[in-house]
């Protein structure tokens, strides 16, 4: 480091010794963190990844929600936010993008479809790399992996082995709860954000007990359907949504947005699905409620949990040297249908579903006003108007390549380098830059060799200039193939092309219409073209099975 040579050569140069040791304080105290941490006595730091699935843009409080969301607002209260941070609109695209830094299709995934095996000859993970530079690694939650999470660098791992529909309550036949390798069975009154949060706890304190840094990640499952929460915390929430609908929300949304400076006061409310009609006029408005009570406690319990994990943190005085972040895995999902059913996920009068659940009890089909969710014996989602209320103020849902489908809410609370809080960042990022961050706080290498593998070079950046404040190099382009749209982003840029309309490219300035009411292609042809290109490098980059040359 300059500061650290300049330093010594003073030294060289003057044998006053008051001088030296001013100079020494003087340099100490403003030295950045990373050239401090070259000294091994000083413990890097440990991090927490808190995910949540399927939350909306919108739904927690620091973004513009109504939902009571304390613990996660602290984080920005205390840290920074992100504007513009992507995913892949889809939970185990996600999360392959995230363990690995590398596009989602790099590691086996095709990006449109959530259950397709990782191919792990050509990647690692975060945990396998910071478990090899001397962090304990932990992990909760939702892992979509064939494999253990111990096999994939995690020394404690809690959860189900989530390859299908879940509940929140029971035990599914084809999820088997873990803790480590152990099978375990689910005590009575289980609640599984409830269980996810105190084995997070439990596994939080272990390591704090510990002389080594960690790396705690926790997936949560909540709010994905099915809509599960427990009673007394459904009640919390009942009057509020009875009281006003998704017209109303949505627009209190919007405006809190604008005076909180998350959005451009230029920029438009994306139009609505004409699927949707207007709250007033939904014949159903209790029911319709009733769901939206139940998704608002389910992202409650993801808060209170967060807050455990916080007020672990400050008891053991840990909180200054943790990085703590929070997203998640994609856009509102708009499963459920708009109106009253007597079917669906597979559910319905006629359907045999004993086997379904490891205790026999069956499911009773559909929802509607005689049949409201919330209880184990229920299976529902709440539906393309609340999910456009959730992922205000953006265009599109889960799945779909509109910001609204693969912009995430990101925040982030490290003390020790973000020393603004309530700080607003504005600069693009992506899960696959989750890796190279991490590698650069931990002061570890990217491995070219890993137990016989060989690791394609990760695709995302470091996101400490950010925290730190600078101006970090922009990625040149980001790309998605998804199951309803493919994209790429180049500078304020989008083109996004619908799979039903596969010559029908269409274009956006994010800058100035971040919420995309207004297509551009047809003024900015060359553009066009260009992004198109640029779009077919792009897939035939992260679609190709072989290493560069030269590894």
């Amino acid at each position: 480091m300059v500061e650290v040579q300049y330093l010594l050569s003073f030294l060289r140069q003057n044998s006053n010794m008051l001088q030296r040791i001013i100079y020494i304080i003087l340099v100490l105290t403003f030295l950045p963190n990373s050239v401090l941490r070259a000294d091994k006595s000083v413990s890097p730091p440990n991090i927490i990844l808190v995910m949540a699935d399927d939350l909306g843009w919108s739904d927690i409080g620091c973004y513009g929600g109504e939902i009571d969301t304390p613990h996660i607002d602290s984080l920005a209260r205390d840290g920074m936010r992100f504007t513009q941070f992507y995913n892949n609109a889809i939970c185990g695209p996600t999360r392959a993008s995230l363990l690995t830094g590398l596009y989602c299709q790099q590691t086996g995934h095709r990006g449109d479809h959530w259950n397709e095996p990782k191919d792990f000859s050509r990647c690692v993970t975060f945990g396998e790399v910071l478990q090899q530079a001397g962090y304990r690694t932990m992990m909760v939650g939702k892992w979509q992996g064939r494999d253990s999470a111990l096999d994939r660098g995690f020394d404690h791992f809690f959860g189900p082995m989530c390859q299908g529909k879940i509940s929140y309550f029971h035990e599914v036949k084809q999820n088997p709860y873990y803790y480590d390798r152990e099978r375990i069975n689910l005590p009575e009154n289980f609640y599984l954000t409830d269980a996810l949060n105190d084995h997070a706890v439990r596994f939080l304190k272990g390591a704090l007990s510990e002389q080594q840094p960690f790396l705690l990640y926790v997936a949560h499952i909540a709010p994905h359907w099915p809509l599960h929460a427990r009673e007394a915390e459904i009640d919390r929430y009942r009057e509020l949504y009875q009281k006003q609908g998704w017209n109303q929300f949505r627009s209190q949304r919007f405006q809190t947005q604008r005076q909180m400076g998350l959005i451009p006061k230029t920029w438009q409310l994306a139009p609505r699905s004409p699927l949707i009609q207007d709250w007033e006029k939904d014949p159903f408005q209790a029911w319709q409620a009733e769901r939206m009570a139940v998704y608002a406690a389910q992202v409650k319990s993801i808060d209170r949990g967060l807050g455990q994990l916080l007020q672990t943190l400050k008891a053991a005085g840990a909180e200054k040297n943790t990085l703590v972040l929070f997203l998640s895995d994609n856009g509102a999902a708009p499963d459920g249908g708009l109106t009253p059913s007597q079917s669906g996920f597979g559910f319905s009068a006629q359907s045999r579903n004993q086997m379904w659940r490891k205790d026999g009890v069956l499911i009773k089909p559909g929802s509607g006003p005689n049949h409201l969710p919330g209880p184990a014996d229920t299976f529902a989602a709440y539906g393309l108007a609340w999910a456009t209320t959730s992922n205000t103020p953006f265009r599109g849902t889960k799945l779909e390549g509109y910001e609204g489908g693969i912009r995430t809410p990101l925040i982030v609370r490290w003390p020790e380098v973000i020393q603004q809080g309530g700080t607003i960042t504005r600069q693009p990022g992506h899960v696959i830059d989750f890796m190279p961050t991490f590698l650069e706080i931990a002061g570890a290498d990217y491995p070219q060799e890993f137990k016989g593998r060989h690791p394609l070079p990760v695709e995302g950046k470091s996101l400490v200039p950010v925290f730190r404040g600078e101006q970090r190099e922009a990625h040149e382009v980001l790309g998605w193939d998804l199951p309803r749209h493919q994209a790429i982003r180049a500078g304020n840029w989008k083109a996004i092309l619908p799979r039903k309309q596969p010559d029908k490219w269409q274009l956006y300035n994010l800058k100035k219409d971040g919420t995309e009411t207004t297509d551009l292609a047809a003024t900015h042809p060359d553009r066009v073209k260009t992004m198109s290109q640029q779009f077919q490098v792009w897939y035939k980059h992260v679609h190709s099975k072989s290493n560069p040359p030269g590894r």
